[in-house]
C-alpha cells in the first residue's frame, strides 16, 4: 500500500469535486470554497492543496491547476474502479 501524501481534510475538498464530477458527467474545473450559507471547505485542507499547487483561490472559489485536475482524475479513476 503506497503513503498518502494529502490530509484528509485535502482530500475532502477533491472528493467534493469528485462528487459533482460523477453527478454531472463533467470535467470540474473550480470548486466552491464558501457557498455563504454555511458550507465551507476547510481551511487547513485547503491551505495543503495551495501549497502542493492543486487549488488557485478565487474569491470563494477554488480554480484546479494542472496538476489538481491531474490529482482529480486519479481519484475519479479510483472509485470507479472500486466496485468489485
Amino acid at each position: 500500500m503506497s503513503e498518502q501524501k494529502l490530509s484528509d481534510k485535502a482530500l475532502s475538498i477533491l472528493a467534493f469535486a469528485a462528487y459533482h464530477s460523477l453527478a454531472s458527467g463533467e470535467v470540474v474545473g473550480q470548486v466552491v470554497l464558501d457557498d455563504g450559507k454555511g458550507h465551507m471547505a476547510d481551511p487547513d485542507g485547503l491551505a495543503e492543496l495551495t501549497e502542493e499547487g492543486l487549488i488557485e483561490v478565487e474569491g470563494s472559489r477554488g480554480r484546479l491547476t494542472e496538476a489538481g485536475a491531474d490529482e482529480l482524475e486519479i481519484i475519479l479513476q479510483a472509485i470507479r474502479g472500486s466496485y468489485r
